[in-house]
């Protein structure tokens, strides 16, 4: 009982703490060269206009710039090729106006300097005291490689091994079950653990390397290349496609053809 009728006042007390360390710091960003050190990570933050007004160096190096102040005060549209900007905007609307969070957004970016990579990305608002939006904060962390060293990694290899040799098709959670001896809920866990990916997100990353990879061959229909994927309906294929890669298969294509001629 008594430590039960201490937890509000010891929150309280917390929460005074936290207000005056808070008030105290001279540099609200104090956390920016901590980020400026992980080059597997991009962050910054943006006005309601969606210009940059901090940003760690891992971003600027993608961008292909020198320096931070070649990027802050930029919009992504003054960064990034027009299709991919338009899809950022649009993301960054839902949250600078709806207050909506990205969490954990399986995403292919694409960097005027640097090939094509998947990341996991993740938006907040940022409120004044008001509760008032006043801008946001993000991260995008780069997919690293699968821990091969957990205990159960071979079975979630054997699944994966599935998952690839199928990609045409849709997998059901069954098969995965069949294939590894685990249930749903731990074929979940370990997915996380090994690959920070649901097996959902794994399955759609598999199907998109394989059309990015087949976007290159400009014979190919787009119509081909989603029912090769395991799209019928050709639109599902798109909004997918621009969901993840944020433009749609045509404008990607333009983009790889448009890089071939560089």
């Amino acid at each position: 009982m008594l430590q039960n009728s201490m937890r509000p006042k010891l929150s309280f007390i917390d929460n005074i703490g936290r207000q005056q360390l808070a008030d105290g710091i001279a540099d609200m960003f104090f956390a920016e060269p901590l980020f400026d050190a992980m080059p597997d990570l991009v962050f910054f933050v943006k006005d309601l206009q969606g210009r940059y007004v901090v940003v760690n160096q891992t971003l600027v190096n993608r961008c292909g710039l020198k320096d931070k102040d070649h990027l802050i005060g930029r919009t992504a549209e003054e960064v990034f090729p027009a299709s991919l900007a338009t899809s950022y905007q649009e993301q960054d609307q839902l949250v600078l106006v709806q207050g909506y969070e990205v969490k954990d957004q399986l995403e292919l970016h694409l960097y005027p300097d640097r090939d094509p990579g998947w990341c996991l990305t993740n938006k907040i608002p940022l409120f004044d005291k008001n509760r008032k939006v006043i801008g946001l904060s993000g991260t995008s962390r780069d997919l690293g490689m699968p821990d091969q060293r957990h205990p159960v990694y071979h079975r979630i290899a054997a699944a994966v091994r599935h998952i690839h040799t199928h990609f045409g098709e849709t997998v059901p959670m069954i098969e995965l079950e069949q294939i590894t001896n685990l249930s749903v809920a731990q074929i979940e866990r370990y997915f996380q653990k090994i690959f920070s990916l649901t097996p959902r997100q794994f399955m759609i990353k598999v199907k998109l390397d394989a059309a990015t990879g087949m976007l290159a061959d400009s014979q190919r229909s787009i119509t081909d290349i989603a029912a090769t994927c395991g799209y019928q309906d050709h639109s599902a294929f798109s909004r997918m496609f621009k969901a993840t890669v944020g433009m749609t298969p045509t404008e990607y294509r333009e983009v790889l053809l448009s890089a071939d001629k560089d």
